[in-house]
């Protein structure tokens, strides 16, 4: 079993080209079934302020290549895409 706390430390690499995308602050989870739906890392560069929420990167689980030791693999992703919450 792995639990949030153990991806958190691992760092997000995109396969295809070795970007790092950061780590994991979140998941999300479908309610009805329990399974992940995908990964949120904070988008890199961006960061909160006073008065703003940082930007996140919504990462799709289908696009985890592998997760290893210290890193997780991730195909190339458009983007990816930033996962704003209204």
């Amino acid at each position: 079993m792995v639990k949030l706390s153990d991806l958190q430390i691992k760092e997000l690499i995109v396969m295809d080209d070795g970007t790092r995308l950061g780590h994991i602050i979140d998941l999300e989870i479908d309610g009805r079934t329990g399974r992940i739906i995908a990964i949120i890392a904070e988008a890199k560069g961006k960061k909160s302020g006073m008065f703003a929420k940082a930007g996140e990167l919504f990462i799709a689980w289908e696009k985890i290549v592998r997760i290893g030791e210290d890193v997780i693999l991730v195909e190339k992703v458009k983007g990816p895409d930033l996962y704003t919450e209204d």
